[in-house]
């Protein structure tokens, strides 16, 4: 017969099991320009047909990476914590830290990633794009 104690024990790493399997990533080592969560906000312009702003906080593990890719819409970039190196195609990488923001124009192919082998970098991307038009778009890998 088992004993009380070693039934909790079970139980409890049993529970903790499931509970780690049925939480969604906050983080992934390459985002592909993918954020998997809705925005914080998501809502149209007033005094605008089709024009929305939307604003999404993204998490990169140490060493994470989103690829070359686009947005059709310009974005801006605001380094919540951590520090994190955005590259514009053709120029050289701005490192951002804590506090700091970037404007990346409209059709800009760019990559950014987490330089960091320890810390998680987190940042906000603000968008004011056409309605369902300002999520970006992979390009492909530089030959």
């Amino acid at each position: 017969m088992m004993k009380i104690s070693n039934l909790i024990t079970i139980s409890a790493a049993a529970i903790g099991v499931l509970c780690m399997l049925q939480a969604s990533p906050a983080v992934s080592q390459e985002k592909h320009g993918v954020i998997p969560h809705a925005p914080l906000l998501q809502t149209v312009i007033p005094g605008t047909k089709n024009l929305e702003v939307a604003v999404y906080e993204t998490e990169y593990a140490p060493g994470g990476i989103n690829p070359r890719h686009l947005h059709p819409a310009a974005i801006t970039f605001y380094v919540v914590s951590g520090t994190g190196v955005w590259q514009e195609d053709g120029k050289p990488p701005v490192t951002l830290h804590a506090g700091e923001s970037l404007f990346v124009p409209a059709g800009t192919i760019h990559s950014h990633w987490n330089p960091s082998t320890t810390d998680h970098l987190r940042f906000l991307e603000f968008i004011v794009a056409e309605k369902g038009k300002g999520r970006s778009i992979p390009e492909p890998i530089k030959k």
